[in-house]
């Protein structure tokens, strides 16, 4: 009797054994989710606030703005979903809140990129411009984002992304003019011809711009055939005085 009291005893410490770790178990596994959560959570804030403080020379509607400061004050509200204790990301939160209400006030009404003077600067925000057409289409793909708003603003960020290209290329071909650098500057121009040649829309910039370089690679066209018309006379001309070298009577000393 003893003895089955004993295995019982047993058999019972083994079951509450495995039950205490099975719950364990389940309780370090939501942690980890929950801290895995909070990491991307906390991913999605950084690139989104990176992305808002270097686009400074990214001209934003009121609608980009307001989907950015949305997506950081989303993120946040998971965050303080999954840690209910946490001042900071309470603080936080509301200061997001305030942002996200303030963004509406915040407006570009032009298209136009001042392009910056330093190449890195200039990939700096050709990488701005890129990111922004991605967080759109994965708010968009999330349905935070209604389609036709998604349409204009990925719209908007194309062609500014075109327009960052071109004018890249244009300031790169003139800095090779102004060096005489006449090949390299055409192959800038073509360049330039070429993404305009790509694109399945018109519009006044892109109309004045492809004017514009058509009419700079006449102008390089005509200083190159100057150029090798100049080349080809100084060559005639040594030739000939060599041959006269050449065939000059010798003097008697």
């Amino acid at each position: 009797m003893a003895f089955s009291i004993i295995i019982a005893l047993i058999v019972a410490l083994i079951i509450v054994g495995v039950w205490v770790s099975a719950i364990q178990q389940h309780k370090e596994k939501q942690e980890a989710e929950r801290r895995q959560e909070l990491t991307k959570q906390k991913k999605i804030i950084e690139e989104t606030e990176e992305v808002l403080m270097n686009s400074a020379n990214v001209p934003m509607s009121k609608a980009l703005f307001t989907i950015l400061h949305k997506r950081i004050h989303d993120a946040l509200q998971v965050m303080s979903t999954l840690s209910p204790n946490s001042k900071e990301i309470k603080t936080r939160l509301e200061e997001s809140a305030k942002r996200l209400e303030a963004s509406s006030s915040k407006d570009s009404n032009s298209d136009k990129v001042a392009l910056p003077d330093n190449e890195k600067q200039v990939i700096a925000l050709v990488q701005s411009v890129k990111k922004l057409r991605n967080i759109i289409r994965s708010e968009h793909s999330k349905g935070k984002v209604d389609t036709q708003i998604f349409l204009n603003e990925d719209k908007r960020m194309e062609k500014i992304q075109v327009q960052v290209s071109i004018d890249s290329q244009l300031k790169r071909g003139r800095a090779a003019q102004s060096a005489n650098m006449i090949g390299s500057a055409r192959q800038y121009y073509e360049k330039a011809k070429s993404i305009i040649a790509s694109l399945n829309y018109r519009d006044e910039y892109i109309n004045s711009k492809a004017v514009e370089i058509e009419e700079v690679l006449k102008q390089i066209s005509t200083e190159l055939k100057a150029t090798n018309a100049t080349d080809r006379q100084k060559k005639q001309e040594q030739e000939k005085d060599d041959l006269d070298v050449l065939f000059a009577p010798k003097k008697k000393w």
